[in-house]
């Protein structure tokens, strides 16, 4: 009876072996991603739903082309190096977030309009964009290699871009098999706020108003965005205890308001945390001589703190650590 039931359920288990290979997950991108690709065969098919569509994800990426800074840098903590990236001469002048890009990692255009051409030419299994990029050219990228899309600039005025780069952070590390170093690395970046709210208590900064704002020229105008509370950089800056004094009379989609220098002078009485360029420091050039630059109390009282040109505002678990760290630095240094 024994040796008669033997081809029967070999005949079984290849059938469900069959099914296995060939099954599909579905994911939504603004969700928790519902199965992992460490378990998945070289062959299964996952279905990503992003702000663009869908992308079929067959098996682990292993060639990734990436075209915003925020998602590379993301990308690289995790301890995969893209093969391509929009920009990379932009990316190492403003973000010095660890680990460095590759010294092999190709570059494939600017992340407005990339090279479709450098693009298929490496050979991606995957393609890595922001929603405000591709409104012109996702078709054409989706027919080189599945791309995926996210958009951290929100409309909906209930969700802040912390809460998307954690959500899109930990789907991005779930498509290429990295579900722990995304827990590590967002473990870490928790941690290091209850470490600044402790260096700021034992400094007597505790609960210090500021204001955030990054600033450069445009054609010898002074161009000047401060930061609203929806934006991940206020986020982590609130998180370790301080008050952002800046507020906005309308919601901000990009987490910022474009702002003239008389913008400032409602919340003269916080400290000034700003990003600028060492070659286009507008505020030690173009409103030097200004008038209202000079009334500004946090001018006067030298309340001013540089974060460094390198201080990427918009980025992921990595510049926001290095946010938290440089302002503490600044503000309790003697």
């Amino acid at each position: 009876m024994r040796q008669r039931l033997k081809p029967l359920v070999v005949l079984l288990a290849v059938l469900l072996l069959i099914a296995g290979c060939g099954a599909k997950s579905v994911t939504n991108s603004g969700a928790s991603p519902s199965a992992s690709p460490e378990a998945a065969s070289a062959n299964a098919e996952r279905v990503i739903k992003h702000v663009r569509g869908e992308a079929k994800i067959k098996g682990t990426p292993k060639r990734i082309v990436v075209l915003e800074w925020k998602y590379v840098e993301e990308l690289l903590t995790l301890g995969i190096q893209p093969v391509g990236v929009a920009d990379i001469a932009g990316y190492k002048k403003w973000i010095s977030a660890k680990p460095e890009l590759a010294a092999n990692v190709q570059d494939v255009g600017t992340r407005q309009e990339p090279s479709l051409e450098v693009i298929t030419s490496l050979k991606p299994d995957l393609i890595i964009a922001a929603g405000n990029r591709v409104k012109n050219n996702y078709e054409q990228l989706s027919a080189i290699a599945p791309t995926l899309v996210f958009d951290q600039y929100l409309e909906d005025t209930s969700k802040n871009q912390y809460a998307e780069m954690e959500s899109h952070y930990k789907v991005i590390a779930d498509i290429v098999g990295k579900k722990t170093e995304a827990d590590v690395v967002l473990a870490d970046l928790n941690k290091s706020y209850e470490a600044a709210k402790t260096k700021l208590q034992a400094a007597g900064k505790a609960g210090t108003d500021y204001v955030l704002a990054s600033a450069s020229s445009n054609q010898n105008a002074v161009s000047l965005r401060l930061f609203l509370d929806n934006s991940a950089a206020i986020e982590v800056l609130n998180r370790i205890g301080l008050k952002n004094a800046y507020k906005s009379q309308k919601y901000e989609t990009n987490g910022y308001s474009t702002a003239s220098v008389e913008s400032l002078l409602p919340v003269q009485q916080a400290n000034l945390l700003y990003v600028v360029q060492p070659d286009d420091d507008v505020f030690a050039k173009q409103l030097k001589d200004n008038d209202v630059w000079k009334s500004l109390a946090f001018v006067k009282e030298s309340r001013l703190y540089p974060l460094g040109g390198d201080m990427w505002l918009y980025g992921g678990p990595g510049s926001l650590k290095l946010l938290v760290e440089k302002t503490v630095e600044q503000l309790t240094k003697k």
